[in-house]
Order: C-alpha cells, then sequence, then structure tokens
C-alpha cells in the first residue's frame, strides 16, 4: 500500500473548493464525484481505496458520491509486486 498526499494551494481559486488529502490542503473544482476527483488528481482509479470522512466509499458508489467543500479524504493505492 501507498499513502498519497496532494500539493495543492491552500487558498481556492475561482469556482474551486476546499479539501484535504491525506492530511494535506487541497482543492479541486466544484461539483466533483469521488470517480472525478481520483482523476483530477491523476491516481489510478481502479486500484484505489477511498475514505471520505472517516467512512469508507466502496467502489460502486465512486460516480454517484459528491465531493463537497471541507471534505477529509485518505485515499490509499495498491501496489503490486513481488
Amino acid at each position: 500500500m501507498t499513502y498519497l498526499s496532494a500539493g495543492a494551494s491552500p487558498s481556492p481559486s475561482s469556482g474551486n473548493i476546499r479539501i484535504t488529502v491525506n492530511g494535506s490542503p487541497a482543492e479541486c473544482p466544484e461539483r466533483l464525484s469521488v470517480d472525478q476527483l481520483l482523476r483530477h488528481l491523476n491516481l489510478p482509479v481502479g486500484r484505489v481505496a477511498v475514505e471520505r470522512n472517516r467512512e469508507l466509499v466502496r467502489k460502486d458508489a465512486h460516480e454517484r458520491v459528491e465531493v463537497r467543500s471541507g471534505d477529509v479524504f485518505e485515499i490509499v493505492t495498491f501496489v503490486g509486486g513481488g
């Protein structure tokens, strides 16, 4: 497992919202789904676990769950190897 960090400006630009990703302040466009947030952060959509505000977001809900201002995300990627 690899914990990811997002480097972003702490003050949002117009049309963006503030969130926290793996303990770091970040911003993203308004009205993104979790799936769209992962793509916005250039993360591998299929091999991650996402927790939003201390609750696991099931993979089948990634497209339906909306990111809101103030949300706190923990995102973990799974890395294979031998």
